[in-house]
């Protein structure tokens, strides 16, 4: 990160404040197949890009606060996979995998998405995640979700995603922040 002439302090208090206001927004509107999560970063969309597909960040910020991560599998190009774990404070792994169907960096990632925790198989999305440079070395974030059923979007919505979803976002803006 780039400090400008301003300390680190200030710097940091800064940044802060300006990721207060950046809220993660999720729509779901009723009927449709389809879930946009959008956020806004404090970072050059290269940054963001990246923290997207290296692993050794991905375990900083992916998932819950009050879980670990583990990388099973990241084969992170178009045609690879990856399968990821969530582990929480009770030793209950929770997986997740998904094929890569496109690395454009810095712009976007598509993949698909499947929870291993449902007793029948093929509730998988199709996930688009842009990354759009904003002025001030900002990014935009949307990633656009693409489910098998009106049903299956519903159930996901449902599911306390919501809390992941932004416990992520900020652990990634605390990344972020630290400018790697």
């Amino acid at each position: 990160m780039r400090s400008h002439g301003i300390n680190k302090q200030n710097n940091t208090q800064n940044h802060k404040k300006q990721t207060m206001k950046n809220q993660t927004k999720i729509t779901a509107e009723p009927g449709k197949q389809e879930l946009f999560i959008t956020r806004e970063f404090e970072a050059p969309r290269e940054l963001g890009f990246r923290a997207f597909c290296a692993p050794e960040l991905l375990l900083q910020w992916l998932g819950p606060r009050d879980m670990t991560m583990e990388i099973d599998r990241l084969d992170n190009r178009t045609g690879g996979s990856y399968r990821f774990l969530h582990c929480n404070a009770g030793g209950n792994k929770f997986g997740f995998n998904g094929v890569i169907h496109e690395v454009a960096e810095p712009e976007r990632l598509i993949r698909t998405f499947e929870f291993e925790g449902l007793p029948e198989k093929g509730h998988v999305s199709l996930e688009t995640a842009t990354f759009e440079a904003l002025p001030g070395e900002r990014t935009k974030l949307v990633i656009h979700s693409v489910f098998r059923s009106v049903a299956d979007r519903d159930g996901m919505v449902m599911s306390g995603m919501e809390r992941g979803v932004v416990d992520s976002h900020q652990r990634l803006d605390e990344l972020l922040a630290k400018g790697f």
